[in-house]
Order: C-alpha cells, then sequence, then structure tokens
C-alpha cells in the first residue's frame, strides 16, 4: 500500500516507524481553587520559562533553526496573548485552562489568515502544551528514545523537537498535517532530512511497522516487498555518492555551463551553500529582515545584511529579490489590509510601489553594500504583471546605482510578453511555485488543491518556454528559482525550455548536478518537447521519464 503526501526533497530512507507520544490532555473546564492574582502568577511563570527554554535551544540550534525558535519564543510572550489569558483567568479558570483556551483562539485567528500564517498556527498547539506541561510539572510530549534508526511519524513536528532531532537515528520524517512551508518541511530542507509532509494516511501506522518513505515520488510505502526494499537501499547508495563526489559546475554532458546556485533566506546559510557547490545564489529572500519589525529597516541595517551575503560569493553572482510582502506575509507597517484574496491582491511590487520610501531604501542599501563587496550583484522584482511595472522597477533600479535590474517571472500575463518584458529588464528568473499557482488557479498553500500544484504540467512548461525563447532571442539570461529547479530530471526539462541558470536548495545541488550530467543540449531540448507534447502534469514526467532511460 501507498500513502500519499508531499515530498521535501529526492531522498529514500527505509526504515521501521517510531510515532511521537500523543499531547498531553486538554485541561479541565473547572473554576480554579486559587485566587486569579496566584494563577497569574503561575501562568506568567510558565510562559516566562518555555520562552527562555525555547532562546536556549535556538542558540544551541543557530541558522534558519534559531529564526524559528526566537520567533516562537516572542510568540509565548505576545502582549494580546498574555491579556487574553489574564481575562479569563479573572472569571476564575486555572492556569491551565485559560492558556489552552487563549492559544486556541490564537491558533483560530492565525488559521483564518490563511497561507504562511496558517502554516505558523501549528507552532501554538506546541507552545500551548508546552505551557501546560509546565504548569503540571510533567515533561512535554517529544521525540520518542530509541537506540536504534528510526523514521518518525507525529500529527505534525514542532520547531523546538525538530531542532534536536539526532540526525545519526532519524532517517525521515513523516508528518500528518503540515505543508510545504510548514516548519517541519523548511527545517527538514535545511538538515537534508528525508520527509514526507501532508500525509493524512500517516495515522495507520504503527510503531514497528517497516516501511520506504520515497519523498521523490511523495509517497511512503508500507510492507515493501524485499525488491523494492532492495532498490531503495540501492537509490540510497548512489545518491550518497553523488553527494560525496567532487563538487564542481553545472555541466551537461557535452560542456555546457549550467550554473547551479542556491536559494537562501538569510546570509546564515551562505558557507554551507558554497561547500555545496553553489556558483552563487539564484534567490536570496529578504523577508527575514522585514516579517518581525514593527517598522521597515533602515539602510544601514539592511545594508549589513547584504554586505554578509555578498562577502561570502566574492565574484560570483548573487540575485536578490526585492523584498515579497503580501499574501501570506502581510507587514503592518507596509500592507495588512484585509483583503478577500490577498494572493492576487496588494503584494510584491504592487505593495512596494505604493510604499516607494521602502523601495528606494531597499535599493540604496543593496547598492552601497554593491559598492563596498566583489560580489556580482542583480536586484529582481516580485510579483510583476505589466511591461509598464518591469520599466519602472529597472529604471528605479538603475537610477539608484545597481547595473543588474530584472523581474521574476510568476503570473502568466508576464511570460505570454516575455518579448517585451525583456527589451526592458536585463534579466528574468522564473519562480515556478507561483508560475504554477497562478496558472492552475490552485492556491499554494491549501492542501485541498494541492494536486494542481505540479510543475511539470504542460500549461506551466509552456510558460516557461515562451519565456525562454525570448531570453534566447534576446540574449537576456533566464534563471529558474523555484523549487521545480531541484527535481534532477525537470531541472533537464527546463535547460531544454531556455533556462540559462538553476536555483535550488543547497541540498538538492548533488542530484542535479548529477542529472544534467548525462544530458546534451540537444537531449535536453528532446526531453523539453515530449514534455509539454503531455495532456498533463503525471503524464508529462511519466513520457519524459520514460525517453530518458533511453539516452
Amino acid at each position: 500500500m501507498e500513502i500519499q503526501g508531499i515530498g521535501i526533497g529526492q531522498g529514500v530512507a527505509v526504515g521501521r516507524i517510531l510515532r511521537m507520544p500523543d499531547p498531553q490532555p486538554e485541561p479541565a473546564d473547572r473554576l480554579s481553587l486559587r485566587q486569579p492574582a496566584e494563577e497569574s502568577v503561575r501562568a506568567a511563570q510558565a510562559l516566562s520559562a518555555v520562552a527562555a527554554e525555547l532562546g536556549v535551544r535556538g542558540q544551541a540550534a543557530g541558522g534558519a533553526a534559531q529564526d524559528v525558535l526566537e520567533a516562537q519564543a516572542m510568540m509565548a510572550e505576545d502582549p494580546a496573548l498574555v491579556a487574553d489569558i489574564t481575562a479569563r483567568l479573572s472569571r476564575g479558570k486555572t492556569a491551565e485552562r485559560a492558556t489552552f483556551e487563549a492559544f486556541a483562539a490564537f491558533r483560530d485567528t492565525l488559521h483564518g489568515l490563511g497561507g504562511y500564517m496558517a502554516e505558523r498556527a501549528a507552532d501554538l498547539d506546541d507552545l500551548s502544551q508546552r505551557v501546560i506541561a509546565h504548569l503540571a510539572g510533567a515533561a512535554p510530549s517529544g521525540v520518542p528514545e530509541s537506540r536504534e534508526p528510526f523514521i518518525l511519524v507525529a500529527r505534525d513536528l514542532a520547531p523546538a523537537d525538530t531542532v534536536l532531532l539526532n540526525l545519526d537515528l532519524v532517517l525521515g520524517l513523516i508528518t500528518s498535517s503540515g505543508g510545504p512551508t510548514s516548519h517541519t518541511a523548511i527545517l527538514a530542507r535545511e538538515k537534508s532530512l528525508v520527509a514526507i509532509v501532508g500525509a493524512a494516511g500517516a495515522t495507520s501506522l504503527v510503531d514497528g511497522d517497516e516501511v520506504i518513505l520515497d519523498a521523490a515520488r511523495s509517497v511512503v510505502v508500507t510492507t515493501p516487498s524485499d525488491e523494492a526494499k532492495s532498490a531503495a537501499l540501492t537509490r540510497i547508495a548512489e545518491r550518497a555518492a553523488r553527494a560525496a563526489a567532487p563538487v564542481g559546475p553545472g555541466l551537461l554532458s557535452d560542456g555546457t555551463h549550467i550554473p547551479l546556485l542556491a536559494n537562501l533566506g538569510n546570509a546564515d546559510g551562505a558557507a554551507k551553500a558554497a561547500a555545496l557547490g553553489a556558483e552563487g545564489v539564484g534567490l536570496f529572500r529578504t523577508e527575514f529582515l522585514f516579517l518581525d519589525a514593527t517598522s521597515a529597516p533602515s539602510v544601514g541595517a539592511q545594508q549589513v545584511e547584504y554586505e554578509r551575503m555578498l562577502r561570502e560569493f566574492a565574484g560570483k553572482k548573487v540575485v536578490v529579490r526585492a523584498l515579497d510582502a503580501g499574501a501570506d506575509k502581510p507587514l503592518a507597517f507596509l500592507n495588512d489590509a484585509d483583503e478577500e484574496n490577498p494572493a492576487l491582491g496588494m503584494r510584491g511590487l504592487r505593495s512596494l510601489r505604493a510604499a516607494e520610501g521602502i523601495l528606494r531604501d531597499q535599493l540604496t542599501a543593496l547598492a552601497n553594500a554593491d559598492a563596498a563587496t566583489d560580489a556580482d550583484l542583480w536586484v529582481m522584482a516580485p510579483m510583476v504583471a505589466t511591461v509598464e511595472e518591469t520599466r519602472y522597477f529597472v529604471d528605479l533600479a538603475h537610477s539608484l546605482g545597481l547595473k543588474t535590474a530584472g523581474i521574476m517571472v510568476e503570473i502568466p500575463a508576464v511570460a505570454l510578453l516575455a518579448d517585451r518584458v525583456l527589451a526592458c529588464a536585463d534579466f528574468a528568473s522564473i519562480g515556478t511555485n507561483d508560475l504554477t499557482q497562478y496558472t492552475l488557479a490552485a492556491d499554494r498553500m491549501l492542501g485541498s488543491v494541492a494536486s494542481y500544484q505540479d510543475p511539470w504540467h504542460p500549461a506551466v512548461l509552456r510558460l516557461v518556454g515562451a519565456t525562454g525563447a525570448a531570453g534566447a532571442a534576446l540574449g537576456k539570461p533566464i534563471g529558474v528559482c523555484g523549487e521545480a529547479a531541484a527535481d534532477p530530471l525537470l531541472a533537464v526539462v527546463l535547460v531544454g525550455l531556455g533556462a540559462t541558470s538553476l536555483s535550488m536548495s543547497a541540498s538538492a545541488l548533488a542530484d542535479v548536478r548529477s542529472s544534467l550530467a548525462g544530458y546534451s543540449l540537444e537531449q535536453a531540448r528532446q526531453l523539453a518537447a515530449i514534455a509539454l507534447a503531455a495532456d498533463g502534469a503525471a503524464s508529462a514526467r511519466a513520457a519524459t521519464a520514460a525517453a530518458a532511460s533511453t539516452f
């Protein structure tokens, strides 16, 4: 039997299941035997203790995990949450019950916002559990102890648990909830863990079950045959050999150079990406500087962070995306107004134009950082829909001292007018996640339509091909920075459609480098034509894989 989910990365694992223990039971809804003031002290101490513990764990973990845990610690002491708990205590509730109810209300609020904020709602369950356990003098539910390697199964995995996983024993992760932007997914990518999230059928798995966790195919195979296990172990060995091979540039078999770049969310992952063979950065997301701020960071504060990144890649290309706020990433000082459908509203460049001072400050900070370092800095605008928007951003970036300015191709309208857009821009970078979302009219944060979120769909590939053709005709570089580039076979197809560079999570570089080496540019174009001729994503993938096996 196979359990479907959303695979994170291209890995495979074979092992026995170990489940996370059940969470603490819901506290009883009864009147407290203590005075409200006494319960208030208990609640405050528990919240403070949990926040401090998360902070300590974050300091020990570093990197993206530290960012996640520090954000979670801030949630634990959120003034609105504390006020809600206090109000419930004044009505005679116990600290345990008041905490439970307040966190549940906070969680419902985040769920209602949808997208990225809904993914963060799961973190509140973990916080609530930790505070309630502290009040009860008990240890919170956590990763079970084991002396043998195992595949961990959980409803969802809290950040505080994920960062402490023993990577020598944990072969992989399976969660029944969560999505591709959940913290489990984010940290699994960072740690190069084999993972499948959103696998509803995982609740049927029990301790000791042997499974094949196939992230590349997004399935969990239960009670696998000896033949299936042998094939999986061969794939694991082949992948390990690729990862251990000397790093080098991305090259097709005919010597065509396809630079392989890294997608990064902050400067902390730069050194690791470079060690894994990243030839530069194809997408540097700048949101980390803004998301937890109450006001836009200064030019100087931004410049410091940009210089950190650029120094790690001296002499190499670094593509920085201007602030992509809105939709699932609202900012109080930029665009927090309620919208019926924020994914189609004021986000990306639209928001920045409405607050041009923020955009000018960011571009100025980038120009200053560029002048102070030796990297090859490129800057691009997100959520561009028109030729006029392209011209606006590129002209503004050039006027502020930036040499290379382009746009992201995420909206079908821009791909359809790629020849006109590229006449204005220095380059384009295709964001396949959003391009797929808008082409198939399927919110990429919505699990119920996740099956539509497949970049193998010929409609998406046709738009990629139109952009690639325009780039070739005008001599303009066309990158791909969506996670589609991390699919080894799809990466070959993207090159065949005209992509001149590929950017992905650093952990995927070895797989893609190895895949590209097996095909010439002409063969990549043949595979692209086969994928385009299919009627759907599944048939495009199957037909391409069948043809590739004959080369």
